[in-house]
C-alpha cells in the first residue's frame, strides 16, 4: 500500500438547503493538504452537513466544491477520493477483521490476495498486527475503532473524514484513541476532516478548528488562537471554560483598553473593540485567590472541589459566580471563606457585549 496523496478541500460559496430550511449558509472554506481540521459546534450548526458534502453523501444547492484541485460538486461519493470513519464503526460482525478492512478494496475488484495484503498493512499502521483473523466481537471498542480507521486508509484517500469517531467510547479510552488517530494522520500525512461537538477533543487533535454556529463559520484558527483570542462571547464560552464579566471600556489607547469593572480599573488588550460596554473573558486558571484583605475583587467560596492535582472553586462575587481553578492544593480554601480574586490583566480578553 502506497502512502495516500493528501488533497486540499475548497468550498466556494456553498449553500445547502432542505426545502425551506437552510442547513449551510454560503460557506467559503479552504483546507490545506496534510492538515487535520476539525469542524466543531453545537448540534444543528452545520458541521455534519459540511462533512457529508465533502463525502458526496449530500449535494450542494449552490456553490462549488473542489478536492485535490478537481471540481467534485456534482460527483457522487463513489467517485470521490475520500474515505469516512463512522460514529458506529459499521463493521460486519460475520467477517474477520482482515475481511472488514479489505472490504472496500474487494468492492473495487482488487484481487483477494492483494486486498488482504493491503489490509494486513493497514492493520499494522493502526497497531493491530496479528488481529486479522479475529471477529469484531473479540475486540475492545478502541480496537474496533482502529479497524474502522484501517478500513478507511487502505483505500488511499485524498481526504479522510471522521464523523464523531470517539462518541461511543468511555472518557479514558477516548483520550487514548484520539492520540492514536492523530499519530496515524500525521505519520501518513493525510488530509483529515474531523467532526465533533467536544471542544477538548477538537483542541487535542487539530491543526486548525472551524467553529460553526447557525449554519455558518463563527471563527476559525489554531486551538491556541481560539482559546487565547476569542472574537465573540459565543467562542469564549464554547472553547474551554470561561468567566464572562460585564465591564465598561472607558478609553482605548496604544492597543490597550482602560476597563472599569466593579469599581476597579484594568489595562486590558483592546483587540478590535472601542469605547463602550463589553464582556471580559477570564479563564479559570488565570484567576488567583488571596486573603480578603488584599486589593481585588471580593468574594466568598460557595463551593470547593479537591481533585488531587488542583482545587476547583465557585466564588460568589459582585461580578456573579466565578469559576476558579487553583494548583495550590496543600492549603485550600474552604466553603464559606472570604477571599479576594486577582488576575493578570494581560491574560484577560475582551469581547463585544
Amino acid at each position: 500500500m502506497t502512502s495516500p496523496t493528501p488533497g486540499a478541500v475548497h468550498f466556494d460559496g456553498v449553500v445547502k438547503k432542505y426545502g425551506t430550511v437552510t442547513a449551510l449558509k454560503h460557506l467559503d472554506l479552504k483546507l490545506d493538504p496534510g492538515q487535520l481540521v476539525t469542524l466543531l459546534g453545537p448540534s444543528g450548526c452545520g458541521k455534519t452537513t459540511t462533512l457529508r458534502l465533502v463525502a458526496g453523501l449530500e449535494m450542494a444547492t449552490e456553490g462549488k466544491i473542489w478536492i485535490g484541485g478537481e471540481d467534485v460538486t456534482h460527483l457522487s461519493a463513489t467517485y470521490r477520493k475520500v474515505s469516512m470513519v463512522f460514529q458506529s464503526y459499521a463493521l460486519f460482525p460475520h467477517m474477520t477483521v482482515r475481511q472488514n478492512v479489505a472490504y472496500g478494496l474487494t468492492v473495487k475488484s482488487v484481487p483477494k490476495a492483494e486486498a488482504h495484503q493491503k489490509a494486513d498493512h493497514g492493520l499494522e499502521l493502526v497497531g493491530l498486527s496479528g488481529f486479522g483473523d479475529r471477529l469484531p466481537s473479540e475486540l475492545s471498542g478502541g480496537q474496533q475503532q482502529r479497524v474502522a480507521v484501517a478500513r478507511a486508509i487502505v483505500l488511499e484517500p485524498e481526504v479522510l473524514l471522521l464523523d464523531e469517531p470517539l462518541s461511543n467510547l468511555d472518557a479514558k479510552l477516548r483520550r487514548h484513541v484520539r492520540e492514536e488517530i492523530r499519530l496515524i494522520q500525521q505519520r501518513l500525512g493525510l488530509t483529515a476532516v474531523y467532526v465533533t461537538h467536544d471542544q477538548e477533543e477538537a483542541m487535542a487533535v487539530s491543526d486548525r478548528i472551524i467553529v460553526m454556529k447557525n449554519a455558518e463559520i463563527a471563527q476559525e484558527g489554531t486551538p491556541s488562537d481560539l482559546y487565547e483570542a476569542p472574537k465573540s462571547e459565543f467562542i469564549a464560552d464554547f472553547i474551554g471554560d470561561a468567566n464572562l464579566a460585564a465591564c465598561e471600556i472607558k478609553v482605548v489607547a496604544n492597543g490597550l483598553a482602560s476597563v472599569q469593572m466593579d469599581g476597579l480599573t484594568y489595562q486590558v488588550p483592546a483587540g478590535c473593540l472601542s469605547k463602550g460596554a463589553a464582556k471580559m473573558v477570564l479563564r479559570p486558571h488565570h484567576l488567583h485567590l488571596h486573603s480578603p484583605n488584599q486589593p481585588g475583587i471580593k468574594g466568598e467560596i460557595s463551593y470547593a472541589s479537591y481533585l488531587g492535582k488542583e482545587v476547583q472553586y465557585t466564588v460568589e462575587s459582585p461580578l456573579g459566580d466565578l469559576f476558579v481553578i487553583s494548583g495550590v492544593v496543600d492549603k485550600p480554601f474552604a466553603q464559606g471563606d472570604s477571599v479576594t480574586v486577582r488576575f493578570d490583566a494581560n491574560q484577560a480578553r475582551l469581547v463585544a457585549a
